[in-house]
């Protein structure tokens, strides 16, 4: 039995497994800063999570643009398309060196130092969310 206390549980729980796999990606792209043709790495998540917390609080307002189709001939939208799932990406706008790696270390520290804030304040939103639930069954067991 999973006992859920709040809606936002599992929203945070998919948070900070993210952040973890955002942590490994960035120690990886660290990792290849001198590996020649490397192109540093990056994962989108928070999107998906944006997608899936309008889902789970039943907000219906889509950013979804219907592509207009005039004739038979045009293009048809791409189908199957998921807006739930995470996006990995390369990340570019940085200047590739001479053996075209594009990892910068000063960027990939700020975004590690940046997913290490963000996964301590969730770390202790779950705390807070269980230290709350805990209080709550500790007063009705006195009653």
């Amino acid at each position: 039995m999973v006992l859920t206390t709040t809606k936002a549980k599992p929203l945070m729980e998919s948070a900070l497994t993210s952040r973890s796999l955002r942590q490994d990606m960035i120690a990886g792209n660290i990792a290849n800063i001198d590996t020649p043709f490397y192109k540093s790495r990056d994962i989108d998540f928070e999107s998906a999570l944006i997608e899936k917390t309008k889902l789970m609080y039943e907000n219906k307002e889509t950013k979804e643009l219907k592509m207009a189709q005039t004739d038979d001939k045009h293009m048809s939208a791409i189908k199957g398309f998921d807006s739930l799932k995470s996006t990995i990406y390369l990340r570019d706008g940085h200047m590739a060196r001479n053996d075209a790696n594009t990892v910068d270390l000063d960027v990939e520290t700020t975004e590690l130092g940046k997913n290490s804030i963000m996964f301590n304040a969730l770390t202790a939103a779950l705390k807070k969310n269980s230290q709350i639930f805990k209080s709550v069954l500790d007063a009705s067991g006195k009653v």
